[in-house]
């Protein structure tokens, strides 16, 4: 298939399906159920919704200063305007194309701080390593606290357990022998892949040359920590959301993490998954959705507004690059 088509189709699928479910999830509902998650919306306690934005915000900041962590054992002083401006813009990118923001955001810092972009793509996966190893650590917490509700929620959804420990192994085999072809290979093309492949990797060894790495781990524990308390506050916004324990809030966090990375930052699927979660604790399903869509809704809005005054002003405040 051609390469045009097949990146067009990784763009427009997800945002279908988004779409799709949008469509769905107010298709199926009552005429009862639609007046209520539109009465809940408009009448969102807007200071919560700010304290979120805010609390979002601070975990954008947090986010772009650690970064520079990770650049400073690489000799690149990044400015932290910068780190934050290139985030967001990424963040932005996400949007639209799944995946690309990465990409932009270490060619932005490539372009205006002179790191090259293996390099500062090599850092970015190191933060992906880490952000993994908390997510994991979060679902973890959750399954020893709600283990029953979380394993109801995703029993049908996981896949046989032999069957990818069997894919995985065969994975990990094929990668150790295309590495191995790699590394003996004289062809041009390996040659840039493997250099390509070294620079990410110095990239990667970054975070164990830190010179603060305790400060690198605050900083990592207080953006996680600042994405549950987004997820907490939220539900004083709308009626009956007071009752949602913290058990409940640690659940929806699990299921919004993963439903967010099956469409374009989540339009659509991550409502849903919100409310279908909040269902298991009595719930109602309007009170869930306008949970699910105030808080897609308030952190996308941060997306949007931030990403574009970031591409806007980036060239603006490098003039001189």
């Amino acid at each position: 298939m051609n390469s045009k088509i097949i990146k067009a189709l990784k763009i427009i699928l997800p945002l279908s399906l988004g779409v799709f479910l949008i469509w769905y999830s107010l298709a199926s509902a009552t005429e009862k159920e639609k007046q209520d998650l539109l009465h809940y919306i408009s009448n969102a306690k807007l200071g919560w919704v700010v304290l979120s934005i805010c609390l979002g915000l601070i975990s954008h900041l947090s986010r772009a200063y650690r970064w520079n962590y990770l650049l400073k054992p690489l000799g690149y002083s990044v400015r932290l305007s910068n780190s934050f401006m290139a985030l967001m813009a990424g963040y932005l990118a996400n949007l639209g194309i799944p995946r690309s923001g990465e990409l932009i955001r270490a060619g932005l810092v490539s372009t205006y701080e002179d790191v090259p972009f293996k390099k500062s793509f090599g850092t970015i996966i190191s933060e992906r390593i880490v952000d993994l190893i908390m997510l994991c650590l979060i679902i973890a917490i959750t399954l020893v606290f709600e283990s029953e509700t979380l394993l109801s929620y995703l029993g049908d959804k996981l896949a046989n357990p032999i069957m990818t420990v069997g894919f995985l192994i065969i994975g990990i085999l094929i990668g150790v022998v295309l590495l191995k072809l790699l590394k003996r290979s004289s062809n041009p093309f390996a040659i840039r892949v493997r250099n390509f492949g070294e620079g990410l990797l110095e990239g990667i060894k970054s975070i164990y040359k830190l010179k603060n790495r305790w400060g690198f781990i605050f900083h990592t524990i207080f953006i996680w920590f600042l994405y549950v308390v987004m997820f907490y506050v939220i539900k004083f916004t709308v009626p009956g959301g007071s009752e949602i324990g913290m058990g409940a809030i640690l659940v929806t966090f699990v299921a919004g993490s993963l439903a967010i990375s099956l469409t374009n930052g989540g339009i659509g699927v991550f409502p849903i998954a919100i409310s279908v979660v909040l269902l298991l604790y009595n719930i109602d399903k309007s009170i869930g959705l306008a949970y699910g869509w105030i808080l897609w809704g308030s952190q996308t809005a941060i997306t949007i507004i931030f990403g574009a005054l970031s591409f806007l002003f980036l060239p603006v405040l490098n003039r001189n690059k």
